[in-house]
């Protein structure tokens, strides 16, 4: 697992791909630090990897990584940390369209293509 804080190329996303799940990443988004953990089997390991390096919970989300698709298809907001009732978000995915806005811009920032 590592903490992605600059760019990453995306052939590296496709080769972590290919060692774990074939054709995703799981991701874990911190949208204040701007900053996503990856390579971990859950997405409660990285959180936890963000938790431990000062990350906030309420700023946790956690997202897969299609390395393959581009635009819309390359990100699929769905995690079972997402379900958080006490911040009105009561499905696995993202539910707030600014929250969701936010984890793409940073994706689409640290991922070089």
């Amino acid at each position: 697992m590592q903490i992605v804080d600059k760019k990453i190329k995306l052939v590296k996303l496709k080769r972590i791909a290919i060692g774990q799940f074939g054709n995703l990443v799981k991701a874990v988004v911190d949208i204040e630090k701007r900053v996503m953990a990856i390579g971990g089997e859950l997405h409660a390991d990285e959180e936890a990897l963000l938790l431990q390096n000062g990350s906030s919970q309420e700023e946790l989300w956690g997202i897969n990584i299609y390395p393959d698709e581009a635009g819309k298809n390359q990100i699929e907001f769905d995690s079972m940390i997402n379900l958080r009732p006490g911040q009105s978000n009561l499905s696995r995915g993202v539910d707030d369209p600014v929250v969701r806005k936010k984890i793409i811009e940073i994706v689409n920032k640290l991922i070089e293509k």
